[in-house]
């Protein structure tokens, strides 16, 4: 059995290292579409910051890890799959045969339509490659202009000033920071922070054009709002890889749909990682879920069942946290609430102290957090384990603080007082 995966990132490698340990028989080939060995996106930002070299975002730290396991790993790029064939077509010329196949290729950044994204000094900042052509302009004092408020750029945004940039984020039309992940208030106390940080944030509009200046880059706003900088980095959200399978007949959405045991709409090919879209343990929906955890449960579950070890996907929970600055800010599955439910709000705005919890069916199913950073463990855990509130529920909505006691209580089959 020749098992192939395409993508060699925390679902890829996770998947080929479970295929290797649970059928030790089998060929296992890993196609990495950089240089290099694999290596973890999350661990960029701390690159960029200068925390950890280049050798430090390796998904495996020794040399020789993939070899010594029997895993073959091949640089290069799948550009299309012949799935009657069980073959794949590669870019740099041939084919490669596989019994069954993985794909966690993940996803890219999503290019906005503004005149001028190609001058030079405009760069994402995605890859390795991306992150050395920032660095290599990168001093301090440089003007930075991030172009996007959501979590990725907002994790962005912390390596920069730590490297002494001076930093303006053009939050888009929306006018709002991490909206795909926090509310309003909370939203607004990290746009407070970061103001009170020494970093502005613009909230008059979106990008229309970029144009070279003396000065530098001059980006301007449909607002009629400009912004000077040496450097742009876009930041304006992802898009999962899935371009290359036109024609295969395997079924897409916003990303390739997956069944309960993470195979695709054809036989013998799975997915795992940023580019499937599987369970969502709170709504029971296919979604797109491109967090680090998800990706390496997914790898997990996808290679036993290509090893022929039937195991289901209970289904991932939708968690982002994010450090700005040292605001430390959190969602959680149904953050934004669900109808017919009940929501609870605490906020201490001087403090940048936010909780908000939503409710449903006597279960905690949702929460934004800012500044709070003990209740992170406690309320992924009754999201998660779903934990009936009973008396508790009660008790939540007068006073949201006493989270952890009503999860131990639940936990342990307590009534409240």
């Amino acid at each position: 059995m020749h098992h192939v995966i395409i993508g060699a990132g925390p679902a890829g490698v996770t998947a080929a290292e479970t295929l290797r340990r649970e059928a030790p028989a089998d060929n296992v080939t890993l196609i990495c579409g950089e240089p290099g060995p694999p290596y973890s996106r999350m661990a960029i930002p701390y690159a960029l910051a200068g925390k950890i070299g280049e050798d430090g975002t390796r998904l495996r730290q020794r040399d020789g890890h993939f070899e010594s396991l029997g895993i073959a790993v091949r640089h290069d790029r799948v550009t299309a799959i012949d799935a009657a064939a069980h073959r794949l077509t590669l870019a740099e010329g041939g084919s490669l045969a596989y019994d069954r196949l993985l794909i966690a290729t993940g996803s890219s950044p999503a290019r906005p339509s503004i005149p001028g994204l190609d001058l030079p000094g405009v760069h994402a900042c995605w890859t390795l490659e991306d992150m050395r052509k920032v660095t290599a302009q990168l001093r301090p004092g440089t003007r930075v202009l991030l172009l996007g408020a959501g979590f990725v750029s907002c994790i962005i945004l912390q390596s920069l000033v730590q490297r002494g940039a001076v930093v303006t984020v053009s939050c888009g039309s929306s006018g709002r920071m991490v909206r795909s992940m926090m509310d309003e208030t909370a939203g607004g106390l990290i746009m407070a922070w970061c103001r009170a940080k020494g970093v502005t944030v613009l909230t008059g509009g979106r990008p229309s054009a970029i144009t070279s200046a003396a000065s530098g880059l001059l980006t301007t706003l449909d607002s009629g709002l400009t912004a000077e900088s040496d450097l742009i980095i876009v930041g304006t959200g992802v898009k999962t890889n899935t371009g290359f399978l036109a024609g295969s007949g395997i079924e897409l959405d916003e990303g390739i749909l997956v069944d309960g045991w993470l195979q695709s709409s054809l036989p013998d090919i799975y997915a795992a990682g940023d580019v499937a879209q599987g369970l969502n343990l709170c709504t029971g929906a296919r979604e797109v879920h491109a967090i680090q955890p998800t990706a390496v449960e997914h790898g997990r579950v996808a290679a036993l069942n290509m090893a022929g070890k039937p195991t289901p996907f209970g289904g991932s929970l939708s968690m982002n946290t994010l450090d700005t600055l040292g605001l430390i800010s959190c969602s959680f599955g149904l953050w934004m609430g669900k109808e017919g439910g009940e929501q609870v709000r605490l906020l201490d705005a001087g403090r940048f102290r936010y909780l908000r919890l939503e409710l449903f069916d006597g279960r905690l199913v949702g929460a934004n957090t800012v500044g709070m950073t003990n209740e992170i463990g406690v309320i992924r855990g009754l999201i998660q384990t779903r934990i009936r509130l009973g008396g508790w529920l009660e008790r939540l909505k007068r006073d949201p603080s006493r989270l952890a006691e009503a999860y131990v209580a639940c936990a342990q089959g307590l009534a409240a007082e």
